[in-house]
């Protein structure tokens, strides 16, 4: 299958540590998800055997299209990695020259290693060398505003023989905190012949639109845009849709099912699921949909809604610490909602429940 022909109008679902986990794979997948790609991997975790980290590359059956991402700084054991990944079934190997996490860019891993493109080079090319799936990068823009380094570290890749690249549009030192500069991930577009995927900000249809206007990327990636809404895959063939309160909880009871497939439904699966569906409720309950005027709220801003349709719209909604645990034990658990059964903790705003006019 050629790689451009699967990236052309994609929305990729980002790897993302924890997040792309298997679950919540095949939930992305079940909504309309066709390019996958496994939480960031250490390869030297691999060469050590972890059982841990083994779990990060298991494509499960019926996935269309599971790229697994590497990090690490030696050529020979990230190549030996890439070769594993292909033998377990992996469709592409990525490189991450992204992850900005200190633990990690301590050790040079990550977005610490664009600040050595040569590196890059050096270790895509004993990839290509040891794998045939194609080889993909993703990049930051550079470590931080005063080395905006990414031209640099782009033509390394394709030097090295990267297939295509994945750019998300901030610096490191920037994080999450500042609007992508799809510009920017423009200026890669035009110097590098192999195609580009751009990264950031991507939370509904028209930003993918937009994106792909203003930049000439041939798709798009999404992280948090898929872990607050894993229906914008669905969108993407069928329209923007405001939800009801019902679809969405219907959607996270599915990822609980899936999850306990996964981890299993004894004490200690249970466990598993429930720290996941914790974690992933930190998303949820973050979604808004379009605004009354017809324009769309941007995932920079967490924007509250005035009013809501339903009790379990406005429970959803809810950011205190009491009604994320009680949700995540329901969800667990399969238990129905109570939405008046746990009160906000204090200096919490408790959403209001207005009743919506026909």
């Amino acid at each position: 299958m050629n790689l451009r022909d699967v990236l052309t109008g994609a929305v990729v679902m980002a790897p993302m540590t924890k997040g792309s986990n298997l679950p919540y794979r095949r939930l992305c997948v079940e909504l309309g998800a066709r390019v996958t790609i496994s939480e960031m991997t250490v390869a030297r975790r691999l060469k050590q055997r972890r059982k841990s980290e083994f779990a990060l590359i298991r494509k499960f059956e019926g996935e269309p299209f599971f790229g697994v991402q590497l990090a690490g700084t030696n050529p020979e054991e990230i190549a030996w990695a890439a070769a594993l990944v292909e033998s377990r079934g992996a469709d592409l190997v990525d490189l991450n020259c992204g992850c900005p996490i200190d633990h990690f860019t301590h050790k040079g891993i990550g977005a610490a290693l664009g600040r050595q493109p040569q590196r890059i080079r050096r270790i895509v090319e004993a990839m290509k060398q040891a794998v045939e799936i194609p080889v993909t990068v993703k990049l930051r823009l550079g470590w931080n505003e005063e080395t905006r380094n990414v031209i640099d570290q782009a033509r390394a890749a394709v030097d090295g023989g990267a297939d295509a690249l994945f750019v998300h549009g901030r610096t490191r030192s920037a994080r999450y905190r500042f609007a992508a500069d799809w510009d920017a991930i423009a200026s890669v577009v035009a110097a590098v012949a192999v195609p580009v995927v751009g990264n950031g900000d991507i939370l509904f249809p028209s930003d993918v639109e937009q994106a792909l206007a203003r930049s000439g990327c041939i798709g798009v990636m999404s992280a948090r845009g898929v872990l607050i809404k894993p229906w914008l895959f669905r969108e993407m063939s069928e329209g923007y849709r405001a939800i009801t309160a019902d679809e969405r909880l219907h959607i996270y009871r599915r990822y609980a099912a899936l999850a306990k497939q996964h981890w299993g439904d004894d004490a200690h699966g249970l466990e598993r699921v429930r720290q996941f569906t914790r974690w992933h409720i930190d998303f949820w309950h973050r979604y808004v949909p379009r605004r009354s005027d017809g324009t769309y709220p941007s995932i920079q801003v967490r924007e509250r809604e005035q009013s809501y349709d339903t009790p379990l719209d406005a429970f959803l909604a809810r950011t205190d610490e009491p009604a994320h645990e009680y949700l995540a034990d329901c969800l667990t658990h399969d238990r129905e909602i109570d939405v008046t059964a746990v009160s906000a903790v204090a200096g919490e705003d408790k959403p209001e429940f207005v009743e919506a006019e026909g």
